[in-house]
């Protein structure tokens, strides 16, 4: 259970637009995590978010550093966490679990950076995930102030910018695989150089791209935004991108929510958060943007059932099309799940 269960619990809502079928673009699954709200998140605990009320069909595990092997080559450990994840989503699809598929699509990491030698490392991935593996994900979230936490990865500056990185990536797309930029948002001129110069290979943007609202850009949220506006923009000129629509509860953002003494409502959420959502809409138009939950780590904030509908909220207004593409379809068709 969370730690924060207790505190969740105070704000309880209807769920609004129960039937609307949604795809979980975003999420982790791990244990023995002793950082963060969710020391254990396995199946059995996602499917309690998961049947809060929302009907989530399927779902997407992102690589989040667990269940590494604990010995071997140090560039293939991480296969581990693949075949962790691939037990995850093959206990959900034998349907004892009911009919929600956790793990229909998974997302590995790589140590790209180390060039060609990645190759046998993205197959084996491949292998290990039974059919699951739809890309890969490695971070280079980073910024100049100690305050601001960096990636647990702990990536060096201008990482994407890397001749041996990119080396790695240029093997993603000849496997079909698609590619997740986690990043802050100082850094979205490096991801948008990346998607210039592979225009071939599908790449995600994860979280909007990270504003920050802590240590140097604490109580600055309006030039953090003006300053997002600004570097967003061309990366959403490049057509291979695809935007995820949340991720933004974390503590690194800077709402501060987890510090108040009660959670926000779906209302609060919305109105605080809003102008990042439909800015990034406008920017890259329903057919390349999807909701995401990033739970259990946006769960420090809100609970799974009042973030789906903080969404809701925001599109209201939008047509039942817009809504099937941007909760569902969109997510369904960019990692391939039938």
């Amino acid at each position: 259970m969370a730690t924060n269960d207790a505190w969740l619990a105070q704000v309880q809502e209807e769920t609004l637009e129960p039937d609307l079928p949604i795809c979980d673009p975003h999420h982790h699954l791990w244990d023995h995590r002793t950082a963060g709200v969710a020391p254990r998140y396995l199946l059995d605990e996602y499917l309690e978010d998961l049947n809060s009320g929302h009907n989530v069909v399927s779902t997407v595990f992102i690589e989040c550093g667990t269940m590494f092997k604990a010995d071997g080559p140090a560039h293939m450990r991480p296969i581990g966490e693949t075949e962790f994840a691939n037990g995850q989503a093959a206990m959900s699809a034998s349907g004892q679990y009911g009919p929600r598929r956790v793990g229909a699509g998974l997302v590995a990491t790589a140590y790209l950076h180390e060039g060609d030698r990645v190759a046998a490392v993205l197959d084996a991935q491949i292998a290990a995930g039974g059919g699951r593996v739809r890309g890969i994900r490695q971070a280079v979230a980073w910024d100049a102030s100690p305050e601001v936490p960096n990636h647990r990865t702990q990536p060096p500056r201008g990482r994407y910018a890397d001749s041996g990185f990119r080396k790695g990536f240029a093997h993603l797309a000849p496997r079909g695989l698609s590619f997740e930029g986690w990043l802050f948002h100082r850094q979205l001129p490096e991801l948008t150089d990346l998607a210039r110069a592979f225009p071939d290979t599908t790449i995600i943007l994860d979280h909007f791209g990270g504003p920050v609202g802590i240590g140097p850009y604490a109580g600055k949220a309006d030039e953090v935004f003006d300053e997002w506006k600004r570097l967003v923009g061309p990366l959403a000129e490049c057509p291979n991108v695809h935007a995820k629509l949340g991720g933004i509860n974390m503590e690194v953002n800077g709402f501060g929510w987890e510090h108040r003494p009660r959670p926000p409502t779906s209302q609060e959420l919305m109105e605080a958060t809003r102008r990042y959502y439909e800015h990034t809409i406008e920017l890259f138009g329903v057919d390349r943007c999807m909701f995401e939950s990033n739970f259990p780590v946006d769960k420090v904030s809100c609970s799974y059932q009042v973030l789906w509908n903080s969404f809701k909220r925001l599109t209201a207004s939008y047509s039942a099309s817009e809504k099937a593409k941007l909760y569902h379809d969109n997510a369904a068709q960019v990692y391939r799940l039938t």
